[in-house]
């Protein structure tokens, strides 16, 4: 309720923010770091609640291609022990001499060059049912890899954000004031602009001995810029109209807090628009400190060095 007291008045409460406000019915943070929902749904069958595509999209590179290839592997193991099941004296080139280990692997083998339709020729099929089988996994393996082309393409032409936020949001000087301070920098050779920000403020109060999530938009020194080429940091004043013109040091440490952060911008080279989300929690965030510079004039004087690692940067300062 101290807190609650706190709050300016003036402040301008946003109501559509997108959660709600009983705090009990919340655990953990609103937005995870990398722009996603805190969100985990039940009640439904997994193959109902999950969509392939979208899973598959957005997972990292290492994941997709190690199931692409634990997939080839597998079903090729999987045909494989189909046709020695069937019978290797139906696999014309297998000699039966040859030991188990090594007619297996050649039934696996003829197994890929059927999935991927080579057809070396060194081994053919005989008889009705390793020819259908041959004939089946043929066309399986032409529609594996369709979607496995649809999927590569998905990938690389989805429209992305190629934003990087700095690790910590800031309370910085700011003229005669205070400010919240955010940094964020485009980190691919991509040309961004028309780009827009929005910054809410979300807390877990107590009002009425009834915990609560109240959400305040917070103004923005820029909401706007024409061209993100260098890196952009994001300046809340927190002036007499600001939800955190009270707050001091020790509040931030004691209350429960997040900052949504909210990035949309128009990408040139996908001609779309693209949009990158994250949060800070007040645990992120570092009472008294300013970024560093991140670019500077080169030797030559013909270029402006943007210095990407310096991006999570700062010193410290007395407020």
């Amino acid at each position: 309720m101290a807190l609650l007291k706190k709050i300016n008045q003036k402040a301008q409460t946003d109501i559509n923010s997108g959660f709600g406000s009983n705090a009990n019915s919340y655990g953990g943070r609103f937005v995870n770091k990398n722009g996603t929902p805190n969100v985990e749904k039940r009640g439904m069958h997994l193959l109902r609640r999950i969509s392939w595509y979208h899973t598959m999209i957005d997972m990292p590179n290492w994941k997709f291609m190690f199931i692409l290839f634990a997939f080839y592997i597998g079903i090729n193991f999987l045909f494989a022990i189909a046709y020695y099941a069937i019978g290797i004296e139906h696999l014309d080139g297998i000699k039966q001499s040859e030991s188990v280990l090594t007619q297996f692997g050649q039934a696996y083998f003829f197994s890929a060059q059927t999935f991927t339709t080579v057809g070396y020729g060194h081994i053919s099929p005989t008889g009705f049912l390793t020819s259908a089988l041959s004939s089946a996994e043929a066309l399986i393996g032409l529609l594996s890899f369709a979607i496995a082309t649809g999927l590569f393409f998905g990938r690389f032409s989805k429209p992305t954000a190629f934003l990087k936020f700095a690790d910590h949001a800031l309370i910085s000087p700011y003229g005669d004031k205070k400010g919240l301070m955010i940094r964020l920098v485009p980190f691919k050779n991509t040309n961004f602009t028309d780009a827009k920000a929005k910054m809410t403020l979300g807390l877990n109060l107590e009002e009425n001995g009834i915990k609560t999530n109240k959400f305040y938009s917070l103004d923005l020194e820029l909401e706007h810029i024409n061209a993100l080429s260098l890196s952009w940091t994001l300046v809340h004043p927190i002036t007499e109209n600001s939800p955190l013109y009270n707050f001091t040091k020790e509040d931030f440490e004691k209350t429960h807090g997040e900052i949504l952060v909210f990035i949309t911008t128009f990408d040139d080279m996908y001609s779309n628009t693209v949009a990158a989300r994250t949060s800070y929690t007040f645990d992120e965030l570092i009472y008294g400190a300013k970024f560093e510079t991140m670019y500077n004039r080169s030797k030559d004087g013909s270029r402006t060095i943007l210095h990407l690692d310096k991006l999570n940067d700062y010193q410290s300062v007395n407020l």
